[in-house]
């Protein structure tokens, strides 16, 4: 039996979830699958896959060989590419990973401009609000926010993000000043359960060197940025997200920035991609369309968020339409 053919069998099972679904995709019974895997775990000597009548689960030894394979497996696409002469002609399956929010709002729309720009390449874009380990799970690219550990991966840098607390002008109006973290405990909160239920942490202020942590107990709990976001604009309470959250609600006003001096670093924004995956075409090809339009959006972002930042005024100012819809808690 071929080895790189019983590789592409492999990976499709992973991908796949079963022999059987690897059976469809390649168009092969399951037990032909199953005989293709059977002969890896006899070249290597040892079982990749620990199979169940509903899923397959990796062996120690099997995660190992699958991140092998998918190295190999993608680099002699590569060469193929290099000897078809294809460098100028990006074809293919591209896929994509994002964290949900940022991949719905932010990728999304980029990705629709580059499949009508680039009708040779089709895109698979997955939702992740967890840890990606880009070759173990076939990822070309990864948009990512947060601070990188040192790793062999590509990382492109396309913007930065804050964690902002907002809420709508309504409700700064009619409600204590607030002046310091500590002001928010007398204050109703939109707990998003990314960023804390019960309590949220800030830096250490100036002259200290322990960080400050403010206990609540929330009006609202949710664990959806559109559902946070809209209560607050409501005049529900003031709610914690990052700055891409609510970019528009910013340009527009229905939401202002509290305590910006008191928030956390800028979190960095990057394009992901395991070594040697820029040198694929259609890989380059999306790198070179998106990094503009994404430090564009976060450059617009960051501007959103200057705008954005206020002092809370001591006496309401609100239309006479605000003050009859104003929220006032029991």
């Amino acid at each position: 039996m071929d080895r790189i053919d019983a590789m592409k069998v492999f990976v499709a099972a992973l991908e796949a979830g079963s022999l059987a679904g690897a059976g469809r995709k390649l168009g092969r019974s399951p037990a032909a699958v199953s005989r293709a895997i059977a002969f890896l775990e006899e070249h290597v000597g040892a079982e990749l896959l620990h199979r169940t009548t509903r899923s397959l689960r990796l062996s120690e030894a099997g995660e190992r060989y699958a991140e092998a394979c998918r190295r190999v497996l993608a680099e002699l696409e590569e060469a193929d590419l290099d000897v078809l002469g294809a460098k100028s002609a990006p074809r293919g399956t591209l896929t994509l990973s994002a964290p949900v929010a940022a991949g719905e709002e932010i990728l999304r729309p980029i990705l629709d401009d580059f499949i009508d720009a680039v009708p040779t390449v089709c895109v698979k874009l997955y939702f992740f609000d967890r840890p990606v380990n880009l070759i173990e799970e076939g990822i070309d690219v990864a948009l990512r926010i947060a601070h990188l550990a040192d790793s062999s991966l590509v990382a492109i840098h396309v913007g930065e993000v804050r964690r902002v607390i907002v809420a709508a002008p309504r409700y700064l109006a009619s409600h204590p000043r607030i002046d310091k973290p500590a002001d928010l405990a007398q204050h109703d909160i939109i707990a998003m359960t990314h960023f804390g239920h019960d309590a949220w942490r800030f830096p250490p202020p100036k002259g200290s060197h322990v960080p400050q942590t403010v206990q609540f107990k929330p009006r609202l709990v949710v664990n959806s940025v559109r559902a946070a976001a809209a209560s607050a604009v409501e005049g529900r309470g003031l709610t914690r997200l990052f700055s891409y959250h609510i970019a528009s609600q910013l340009r527009e006003g229905s939401l202002k920035v509290i305590l910006d001096e008191a928030e956390h670093a800028p979190l960095p924004v990057h394009l992901l991609m395991p070594y040697g995956r820029l040198s694929v075409p259609k890989v380059r090809t999306f790198v070179d369309f998106a990094v503009p339009r994404l430090r564009t959006y976060f450059a617009r972002v960051a501007e959103a968020h200057d705008n954005a930042a206020t002092i809370q005024p001591q006496t309401a100012t609100l239309s006479a339409e605000e003050r009859l819809f104003a929220w006032k808690p029991d």
